[in-house]
């Protein structure tokens, strides 16, 4: 079994920071391409960033210069610092991550998080 638990959410007023975490835990053989997604009420589900096993990264328009996602390897965590928050990164984020199992070392499969809640208001 393979879970990723995310952490660091909650309430910031606008133009304030948050860091978010997501740690893998389980049958891990190797982790690939890890990656930040958010949803906000009423709206589709949205990629924020993606950063590769080797550290490649790529950023949604409306985040660049504001966020930044690094990962971890040898904690099997990925990061999103959030700073000059604005009302419209409300959503909640969820973690996703491109892994093979000890089991099934040769498929990779995508696991997403539970998601945490990110709300900037004032």
């Amino acid at each position: 079994q393979v879970q990723l638990v995310e952490s660091g959410g909650g309430l910031v007023q606008p133009g304030g920071s948050l860091r978010l975490s997501c740690a893998a835990s389980g049958n891990i053989f190797n982790i690939y391409g890890m990656g930040w997604y958010r949803q906000a009420p009423g709206k589709q589900r949205e990629l924020v960033a993606t950063i590769t096993s080797g550290g490649s990264t790529n950023y949604t328009d409306s985040v660049k210069g504001r966020f930044t996602i690094s990962r971890d390897n040898a904690k099997r965590t990925v990061y999103l610092q959030m700073n000059s928050l604005k009302p419209e990164d409300t959503a909640v984020y969820y973690c996703k991550a491109r892994i093979r199992t000890v089991v099934q070392p040769m498929v990779g499969y995508d696991y997403w998080g539970q998601g945490t809640q990110v709300t900037v208001s004032s």
